[in-house]
């Protein structure tokens, strides 16, 4: 059978799923591992339910994270933990409280929470089964190119006339290019580098007014502004990151994209500075990332 037909993707994302159930229930390494990046990400209502999948496929990656930390804004989720929660904080996972943010949730209050930061800030979605390798290539990545945002998945901005192309038509980043007019999705896992988080900290929760639902624009205009270069890689083909299913909805993505939301958040976001630097940005090349064995 071909692995990457309907049916071969389905039977890959369900044995990936009992996997990490298996490894849930009947592993006993620890979720992290000294010298790596802080991994962080969020979850809510019923996508609790399944979000220890998407961990245990982190916790299983060839490089694990320094710390791995789940932020929650509901009282319940917090008191009364999942099973498959519990069993991963017993095994190092951080479980921590937070303001209902929205999508803000994974970055804002680690960002807030050290003052002078020394480790990049690597994002990770709840709905999500990582491949091994996504973690590894991010950091020697990061090691390379220390000073820029690196991601696996980036739309290129589209430049108009003193205006941005709605968010629809941005297409996909060419690979191994360093540039502002690059937007790192968070879809597959986004490093920040120490120094970014520490502008993120000191610009605040003004997003909370202009971008309440698109992390992602808040986190690119943040880097614009502080002349941060984003970089995609393409180590890992967008098939190996598998979905969980039953945790997957329409509801952000519609919002912002079919609904226009994205590009009503860009433009209360964006500055005329912002565009400007946009327009004259120059791409820089750069040579294949150089990843450990």
């Amino acid at each position: 059978m071909n692995r990457w037909s309907p049916l071969g993707r389905n039977i890959r994302i369900v044995t990936a799923m009992i996997a990490a159930q298996a490894r849930n229930m009947l592993g006993r390494r620890r979720v992290t591992a000294p010298g790596g990046p802080v991994v962080s990400l969020t979850t809510y209502g019923r996508r609790t339910i399944l979000v220890h999948l998407a961990i245990e496929s982190i916790a299983r990656g060839t490089q694990r994270p320094g710390r791995l930390i789940l932020w929650l804004d509901e009282d319940n989720s917090l008191a009364r933990p999942t099973p498959g929660l519990r069993r991963l904080r017993a095994r190092g996972l951080e479980i921590e409280r937070t303001p209902d943010l929205g999508p803000h949730k994974k970055y804002f209050p680690y960002a807030m929470s050290i003052e002078d930061h020394r480790l990049p800030l690597v994002t990770a979605d709840d709905d999500t089964l990582y491949p091994t390798r996504w973690l590894l290539e991010l950091t020697a990545a990061h090691e390379e190119h220390p000073d820029a945002v690196i991601a696996h998945r980036a739309h290129r901005v589209v430049v108009g006339e003193g205006t941005l192309a709605p968010y629809r038509e941005w297409r996909s980043a060419d690979p191994g290019t360093l540039s502002l007019r690059n937007f790192a999705v968070g879809v597959g896992g986004v490093l920040y580098p120490p120094a970014f988080l520490s502008v993120l900290r000191a610009r605040g929760d003004a997003f909370t007014a202009v971008a309440p639902f698109a992390d992602d624009v808040w986190l690119h205009s943040t880097a614009v502004r502080d002349r941060r270069p984003v970089l995609r890689i393409d180590a890992l083909a967008e098939s190996e990151f598998l979905p969980v299913r039953g945790s997957r909805t329409k509801g952000l993505f519609s919002a912002n994209v079919d609904s226009g939301g994205n590009d009503r958040q860009i433009a209360a976001t964006y500055s005329a500075e912002d565009l400007q630097a946009l327009t004259a940005a120059i791409d820089r090349p750069v040579p294949p990332v150089h990843v450990r064995r």
